[in-house]
């Protein structure tokens, strides 16, 4: 039976978890104070938590969540990234990190998208990959309004086919006065 302060901790990861989108999990063995505070601030820049807890305590959180169990990763001393918006922007606050020099000591090990969906290190890096999600809406609807704008153009080519007809003529008239 776990005592209060973990049962408490347990809830307060439940909770957390019931909001997030996705959750990364990064070995942060060997950062300094000062780093861990420097990635902590970027994640939260990019919409996201850094929680380090105990394993066994994250996964019963987990499973209260009814979450998958993220077995492969959660081993050793892990940070869990909690993504309340979008996640591939924390995905790649984390990769971005992870690369500079002297962060070495942070490995990304996994993650959990949607709360059922494993992620393998590469995943987690394919998806910092992607494009942040007003761009991928704003490039759904530049898609959804091409043929419209292809339409406008086509309906108004007459029109200005007139309009320059109608010109030319003018232009010629004046030049024979």
């Amino acid at each position: 039976m776990p005592t209060q302060a973990k049962r408490e901790m347990i809830d307060m990861l439940a909770e957390a978890l019931k909001k997030t989108d996705a959750v990364f999990v990064a070995e942060y063995r060997g950062l300094t104070v000062k780093k861990a505070n420097e990635l902590r601030r970027l994640i939260r820049n990019a919409g996201g938590e850094m929680k380090v807890c105990k394993n066994t305590l994250m996964r019963i959180a987990l499973d209260e969540c009814g979450m998958k169990r993220m077995s492969d990763c959660d081993s050793g001393p892990n940070g869990y990234v909690l993504s309340y918006g979008d996640a591939a922007a924390v995905a790649k606050a984390i990769r971005d990190f992870a690369k500079e020099k002297g962060n070495e000591a942070l490995v990304i090990k996994g993650g959990l998208l949607g709360g059922n969906q494993t992620l393998t290190k590469g995943q987690v890096l394919a998806l910092a990959e992607l494009p942040s999600k007003e761009a991928l809406l704003a490039q759904v609807v530049g898609t959804i309004a091409a043929p419209l704008r292809g339409l406008v153009t086509v309906l108004s080519g007459p029109q200005r086919n007139l309009v320059t007809l109608l010109a030319k003529i003018r232009d010629q008239k004046e030049s024979a006065a």
